[in-house]
C-alpha cells in the first residue's frame, strides 16, 4: 500500500532537504505544445540557489537531441545541468545487436537514435529483433491498429527493444499512445520485450553517471529528488531506486482525481510529495 502523499504549495519548502533534482521533461516542463514557465523557473531557482536539476525522460531520441526540441517549445534556457534519455539508455542495447537486421517501428523523426549504429534495416520476415521507438502515426492511432504486426513478430520469435516506455501522454489536451503501449501489447500476446527506459535500472545508471561527470561524485539516495507525472514511470522508477518522489499531478489523464490515486496505492506504488503543478 503507498504511504500517504504530503501536499507541497511550493518546491522551495523542500528544497534544502536536496542536493539534486532527477525531473520528468513531457508532462512537468512542457505538454508538447507549450512550456509550463513556473516549472521552469522553480528548476531554475533550484540550480541557482541548491544543487543540481538532470532532466531525464523516456523520449526515445538521444540526449543531444532534446535541447533542440526544448529551443522550439520555448523553454527556457538555464533550467538543466544534463539531459538522460531512454534513448540513451537504448543505443548500448541496440549497439549490441548491431548490424541486425532489424525492423524499425516508429515514426522517421526518432531516427537519430540509431544514428553511427551501421544498422541494417528490414522487413519482419527478415528482422532478427523490433526497434519500437512509438507508433507510426501517433495522432491517430492506437495499439489495436497493431494486432496482425505485432502477431506476425511473436510467431516469428522476434524480441522487441523498446526505446520509450511511456504508455501514453498528453500532447496539447490530446492523449497519445507512446511505445510502452506497443510493448506492453507485446508482452500480452507472449512475446519478448527489453527496455532501458524509467523505470529500469538502465536509465538511472546512465544518471549517475552524468552526476558523476558533472559534480565529482554522486549523492546518497536520500539527497535526490525525483519528480514526474507517470505513475508507471516516474513514480515507480523513483522507488526502485529508493529516492523521495514529487508527484505532479496535473500531467495525467487522471489529474487531480481519486482514481490517480487509487491507482497508485493498488499498486503499492509510493511518493513522498504531491501538488499539482510545479512551482517554486
Amino acid at each position: 500500500m503507498a504511504q500517504d502523499f504530503i501536499p507541497i504549495s511550493g518546491l522551495g519548502q523542500i528544497a534544502d532537504d536536496y542536493d539534486v533534482l532527477i525531473c520528468d521533461i513531457w508532462g512537468v516542463i512542457h505538454n508538447g505544445k507549450v512550456p509550463f514557465f513556473e516549472a521552469c523557473e522553480a528548476l531554475n531557482r533550484f540550480r541557482q540557489s541548491r544543487g543540481t536539476v538532470v532532466l531525464v525522460s523516456n523520449s526515445p531520441r538521444p540526449s543531444r537531441a532534446i535541447p533542440e526540441q526544448l529551443d522550439d517549445l520555448r523553454v527556457p534556457e538555464g533550467i538543466y545541468d544534463a539531459i538522460v534519455t531512454s534513448g540513451d539508455a537504448t543505443i548500448d542495447e541496440l549497439s549490441r545487436r548491431a548490424p541486425g537486421p532489424v525492423f524499425k517501428l516508429g515514426p522517421d523523426r526518432d531516427d537519430r537514435i540509431y544514428e553511427g549504429l551501421e544498422l541494417h534495416f528490414s522487413g519482419l520476415d527478415e528482422a532478427e529483433f523490433i526497434s519500437c521507438t512509438g507508433l507510426f502515426e501517433d495522432d491517430h492511432e492506437t495499439p489495436d491498429d497493431y494486432t496482425e504486426l505485432l502477431s506476425q513478430a511473436r510467431d516469428n520469435g522476434l524480441p522487441m527493444v523498446c526505446a520509450n516506455p511511456d504508455i501514453r501522454v498528453k500532447r496539447g489536451d490530446h492523449m497519445i499512445y507512446c511505445g510502452g503501449a506497443l510493448a506492453q501489447k507485446y508482452e500480452d500476446m507472449g512475446g519478448e520485450v527489453i527496455y532501458a527506459g524509467k523505470p529500469h535500472s538502465p536509465i538511472y545508471r546512465l544518471s549517475r553517471a552524468w552526476l558523476e561527470e558533472v559534480l565529482g561524485y554522486v549523492p546518497g539516495a536520500e539527497r535526490i529528488l525525483a519528480i514526474g507525472d507517470n505513475i508507471h514511470t516516474d513514480l515507480l522508477g523513483a522507488q526502485n531506486e529508493n529516492f523521495d518522489c514529487l508527484f505532479i499531478a496535473d500531467g495525467m489523464d487522471t489529474a487531480n482525481s481519486e482514481a490517480a490515486f487509487d491507482l497508485i496505492r493498488d499498486h503499492g506504488i509510493s511518493a513522498r510529495y504531491v501538488m499539482g503543478s510545479l512551482e517554486w
